[in-house]
């Protein structure tokens, strides 16, 4: 079946789609078919299922509308058409009272362009030449949208001249999945939409914007706009009238160091090395903060992990009280105080995803329930022995352990609440507090509010999609090799695609320490603000490297990056260009003029302006 609008034309031929603009094809992947797949494992092909299909013509839109009967329990209906906007997929349940596990719908498109490319979501973001050698068999969530394996709910590819940028409009319920051979300049991309709680749910849709000459900054600019349409879009601008302290995080330079490490005997982490604990006193850190202060001249953001008597990353939600043998509740108000007084910002680790069978009031009801009832557990981290806390039971635990940080008279000026937007969204089973990933979604954004109610600037992990309307402030939104061993295998070059959408609407701190490159010429590529200590609770893990430099080095290294966040914080990254093949030289433009080159080979950077005075 053929049809034609817009300029653009749609062939569906044996469920697969084809798309023609501007002479151009965009070919389908055959070796992979759309399919439902069964939650016992069963696998039905769409085109085995095909009942009734007709070219629907709404004035506006005309598309292919189709229904599939799987079974009297599983019925289908999909709606393709082209709108001046592109090509909308739509997937509704007609009957939806099967279990299902995921169905992979629309066909993939593929690019086989020597000179293509692909712009993945992951992270900051990917730029994946078609002939890149890296294999995408396995990603950390698995391809998960809004976790940190899609920042974005978008992706982009480009051959021949042309570019179509894929929007996932419901993205609660998806993964995508990247079929990369290099070695034959190949690279494929499609959807596999995701249950919710055992059945499709309702309606899912994807457009696919089809452009000349679109670039990965041109489709960032797309999906920026449709953020916008959406209401979504909340600039720091918008975000300073509810907390005007955002105004003391341009020019500041994060710290981040801890109190108290404990490693359970049935964690992964426990060895002979980590078996005792490691304690700072509160008094401790003061005293070094001082020091530095005298050092280093900017504002800080001081985020404390391990402030709780139990340790880093043990018996959370019950992580009270305060440490007693770092100086309990006076020694911490003292910190905070000293931090208040002086103008800086103040933030404690804290956790409510994370549920150890050692807090004191663990109950297994409250964790999440798989669909055969089971619950899942497993013991990486310093806390041993863990579940998952629903999210539909959290707030009040939120609620309890701030309302006792309060009464202690702890000066917060921000708030860290570890996971949340790095993490893909739960699901719970349990009939007594059942929960969708789009219900998750909603409820960690709730513990959010409810800091932003307090006068609390919130933050979290990562900086994915769902929470950029409510988040200020997150640890950090790296490049994914940034988070590997030095010398590690990259996935492809780095783009700022996630800035180029919301640089004017979240603060990213970066590292500005050296790995395989200068750290710090990232930080000014972004526009970011920098960590100036980063000693994180667990040695070599999550990016955790330590640093070479002195404090008095960190300070100047520091300032650098500050003296330009300070310009460019709530402008718009305009621009983003790849000046050499490898990726080592490159150039983002910031609304207002300002332009920073960078030569990571050289280990070089300028920074210039309209009036060329910086």
């Amino acid at each position: 079946m053929k049809i034609e609008n817009y300029d653009i034309t749609l062939i569906k031929e044996d469920e697969l789609y084809s798309v023609i603009f501007e002479d151009h094809t965009w070919q389908p992947y055959k070796a992979i078919e759309p399919k439902i797949i069964m939650a016992n494992g069963d696998q039905f092909l769409f085109k085995d299922h095909l009942k009734e299909e007709t070219i629907r013509d709404l004035g506006v839109n005309k598309g292919i509308l189709s229904r599939y009967v799987f079974s009297d329990k599983l019925i289908v209906e999909t709606f393709v058409y082209i709108s001046f906007e592109g090509i909308f997929f739509k997937l509704l349940p007609i009957v939806d009272e099967a279990s299902i596990k995921e169905i992979i719908w629309p066909s993939y498109f593929k690019s086989e362009d020597p000179k293509g490319y692909s712009s993945l979501p992951i992270m900051q973001g990917v730029y994946l030449p078609n002939t890149y050698d890296f294999s995408f068999d396995h990603l950390d969530f698995d391809g998960q949208f809004l976790s940190h394996d899609a920042y974005l709910s978008m992706y982009h590819q480009y051959e021949k001249g042309q570019g179509y940028c894929l929007i996932n409009l419901t993205p609660f319920d998806c993964k995508y999945k990247v079929i990369h051979h290099g070695d034959k300049a190949f690279t494929a991309i499609g959807l596999r939409w995701l249950e919710s709680l055992a059945k499709i749910g309702y309606e899912r849709t994807a457009r696919f914007t089809f452009e000349k000459d679109m670039d990965y900054v041109r489709a960032a600019k797309i999906y920026r706009h449709f953020v916008k349409e959406t209401g979504h879009f909340k600039s720091l601008r918008e975000k300073e009238i509810a907390l005007p302290s955002i105004k003391k995080l341009i020019g500041a330079s994060l710290v981040h160091f801890g109190i108290k490490t404990h490693t359970d005997e049935t964690s992964t982490f426990y060895s002979e090395a980590t078996k005792d604990d490691i304690l700072h006193t509160f008094k401790e850190r003061l005293d070094e903060l001082k020091v530095l202060k005298k050092i280093h001249k900017d504002r800080l953001y001081v985020h404390l992990d391990g402030w709780g008597d139990p340790g880093y990353d043990n018996c959370h939600p019950d992580y009270l009280p305060i440490c007693k043998a770092a100086g309990g509740s006076e020694g911490l108000r003292e910190l905070s105080h000293y931090l208040y007084e002086n103008g800086d910002l103040f933030a404690l680790h804290d956790q409510y995803r994370d549920y150890y069978l050692k807090a004191p009031s663990y109950n297994i009801d409250n964790a999440l329930k798989e669909a055969d009832g089971s619950v899942y557990e497993h013991h990486r981290w310093a806390g041993g022995r863990q579940n998952y806390l629903c999210a539909n039971l959290a707030l009040d635990y939120v609620k309890r352990n701030f309302n006792e940080l309060f009464k202690a008279d702890i000066k917060l000026t921000a708030s860290y609440l570890d996971v949340f937007t790095c993490n893909e969204m739960d699901e719970c089973y349990d009939s007594r507090h059942p929960m969708t990933r789009f219900q998750c979604a909603q409820l960690r954004k709730a513990y959010f509010h409810y800091l932003i109610s307090k006068g609390i600037i919130p933050s979290s992990e990562e900086c994915t999609d769902w929470a950029v309307d409510t988040l200020v402030l997150c640890h950090y939104g790296p490049y994914e090799f940034m988070l590997k061993e030095k010398g590690a295998k990259r996935m492809g070059l780095a783009i700022p695609l996630f800035d180029l959408v919301y640089h004017d609407v979240l603060i990213l701190p970066w590292i500005t320490d050296e790995a395989d490159e200068d750290y710090l010429l990232y930080a000014l590529m972004n526009g970011g603000m920098p960590y100036i200590i980063r000693d994180g609770a667990y040695p070599d893990v999550d990016g955790a490297f330590g640093s070479t430099f002195s404090l008095e080095e960190r300070s100047k290294r520091a300032k650098i990056v500050n003296d330009l966040h300070r310009k460019v914080a709530y402008s718009e990254l305009l621009d983003h260009r790849l000046l050499s093949a490898d990726g080592k030289v490159m150039e983002s433009t910031f609304e207002g003029g300002i332009k920073v080159s960078v030569d990571l080979a050289k280990g070089s950077y300028k920074i210039t302006s309209l009036s060329s005075k910086d």
